[in-house]
């Protein structure tokens, strides 16, 4: 019985990743005043490994030293893009944040190609990043672009780590264990920071929130989708994600993009998703 009740078909599992995600991204926002980014983030991975701990208990005794020298930098990755991403959304809107992130998959799709297509999927991402490029520096912050851009590259290097383990790896096992990485590496920062200190039930309350709809459900939908859905479909699915996060941060925070920061959004997730349907097998 307790299979059913979680079997929701994979295309709709991703999508209600992305909505959580997103939605996840807009609370977090809200709590930036009160304790900081990296107490933000401190709460939602630290609250998320514990979750997904007690829902796999993976047996750290039993992990190969095969798995352990990838699933550790695959949970500092994870860390270490939540961390900078929140650091980025703090000073752009969110659906700026994720367009500029989204270059580090779109990269990873493409990379070591020749054909003259994914020079044309790469030109028009690179068209997208130009139209939010800060070239007056009157609108958006040069800062909160480059976190937004370095996210993007430990989100590339978590991908192609957890391509790598889940092939020597359970699922669950591996995101548990990933995710106790991340908290490790981000929790000092939390501290650092002293937004932890700030904390009350309220606040506490929506960190929980926080997990659930940024780490906990959405990485267990994803992990269910990847096992049903060709990767080509996970992909484009996917790339839906900067246009998500637009509409979700303007729903939830009224963060409206300007008409050439909208185009930027539309020419990524074109991007992404032409490079995902013109890839070699």
């Amino acid at each position: 019985m307790k299979n059913k009740e979680f079997n929701i078909p994979p295309v709709y599992a991703v999508l209600l990743a992305i909505i959580s995600v997103q939605c996840g991204a807009a609370i977090a926002k809200t709590l930036f005043p009160a304790i900081g980014a990296a107490g933000t983030a401190s709460i939602r991975i630290g609250v998320s490994a514990l979750i997904l701990l007690v829902a796999y208990r993976p047996n750290l005794k039993e992990i190969t030293p095969q798995q352990w020298k990838i699933v550790a930098p695959y949970g500092l990755s994870l860390g270490a893009m939540n961390l900078i991403f929140y650091l980025a959304i703090e000073r752009i809107p969110i659906g700026l944040a994720v367009t500029l992130e989204f270059i580090g998959p779109l990269l990873v799709a493409i990379i070591g190609s020749k054909r003259l297509i994914d020079y044309c999927w790469v030109l028009l991402a690179a068209v997208g990043i130009a139209l939010i490029a800060p070239w007056t520096n009157d609108r958006v912050d040069i800062l909160g672009v480059v976190f937004a851009l370095l996210a993007g590259g430990f989100w590339a290097a978590y991908i192609v780590l957890g391509g790598k383990i889940s092939q020597i790896m359970n699922g669950g096992q591996a995101v548990s264990t990933g995710m106790l990485f991340a908290a490790l590496l981000i929790l000092p920062f939390g501290f650092y920071e002293n937004g932890l200190a700030n904390l009350t039930p309220k606040l506490f309350g929506m960190g929980i929130a926080l997990a659930l709809l940024s780490s906990a459900i959405p990485f267990t939908l994803e992990m269910k989708a990847l096992g049903q859905l060709p990767p080509r479909t996970f992909s484009i699915l996917m790339s839906l994600e900067p246009a998500a996060a637009s509409i979700c941060a303007f729903i939830f925070l009224q963060e409206k993009l300007i008409f050439t920061e909208i185009l930027a959004v539309v020419c990524v997730v074109i991007a992404s998703a032409g490079s995902t349907l013109t890839a070699k097998k």
